[in-house]
């Protein structure tokens, strides 16, 4: 089965030649920026290529990315199951098509009391698809394991980031790629001002921490429950220190600093 595009030509070119040449002018190349480091996990933004694009690029091109990316999006549809487990062979993009882990989601789905296979949860999230692209490119051969998240509940996103950093033990092939933008809709100085409060307890690995300021602060981050997993799994496995990349937001393209949505870049190795 192949899960074919649903947003090229929306939130990133249609064609192998058009995305193949933005891609080259939002991923700086190798060593520009600093070193590409082996990473646990990478915060990345999912807008449309001209307002977040360059901002994940920046990430992307600091992240030499493992055989496998486990990618954690948002379920912004509400269908499906809460922690839903892509069950194509294989994503298909303007590049071509990307293959599908399937030895990993066995593993993940033999051992996890929570994750179930899902394809429907996922066949239309702009979240999962517009990372590919970049793990098309900034990875090439890298193999995915797209998981679409609906849970909201703390210890269901805990109990879920133990299950997958237990994917980690003796498993030196993985990096997991967590979408979310940050605040929605209001002023750039106010959006500033709450996400680095999120990104202040990312950079601590705190992923409980996240979670209760970005409900405390009512931080509009569409993405903070594959934050939380990503943090909690990456701490499972040993990570010790995160970097932030990039912050910016869609003002800085539009020029309406008034009704921003924020996007960051964060590495957790």
């Amino acid at each position: 089965m192949i899960r074919k595009p649903v947003v090229a030509g929306h939130f990133y070119p249609a064609t192998a030649q058009a995305l193949e040449r933005e891609l080259q002018q939002l991923v700086p190349p190798a060593g520009e920026g600093g070193e590409r480091c082996r990473a646990l996990g990478l915060l990345a933004p999912h807008a449309g290529y001209v307002y977040s694009g360059r901002c994940a690029g920046l990430g992307y091109a600091r992240v030499a990315l493992a055989e496998t990316v486990i990618l954690l999006g948002v379920n912004h549809r509400g269908v499906g199951a809460e922690l839903a487990v892509d069950g194509n062979d294989h994503w298909e993009t303007p590049l071509g098509r990307v293959e599908v882990d399937t030895g990993l989601r066995a593993r993940l789905l033999g051992s996890s009391r929570r994750f179930r296979i899902d394809s429907e949860a996922g066949r239309l999230e702009h979240s999962l698809e517009v990372q590919v692209p970049f793990i098309q490119y900034a990875g090439a051969g890298s193999r995915i394991l797209p998981v679409t998240i609906g849970a909201q509940r703390l210890e269901d996103l805990l109990a879920a980031g133990a299950e997958i950093g237990d994917l980690f033990q003796g498993e030196a092939g993985l990096t997991m790629v967590a979408s979310s933008d940050m605040s929605h809709y209001i002023a750039a100085e106010r959006a500033r001002e709450l996400d680095f409060k999120a990104i202040e307890r990312m950079l601590q690995l705190d992923a409980e921490g996240l979670y209760r300021v970005v409900r405390d602060q009512r931080i509009s981050m569409c993405g903070v429950a594959p934050a939380v997993i990503m943090l909690s799994a990456a701490r499972r496995a040993g990570a010790t220190q995160a970097e932030l990349i990039c912050y910016t937001n869609s003002g800085e393209v539009s020029g309406d600093m008034d009704e921003v949505v924020g996007y960051a870049s964060l590495v957790v190795r």
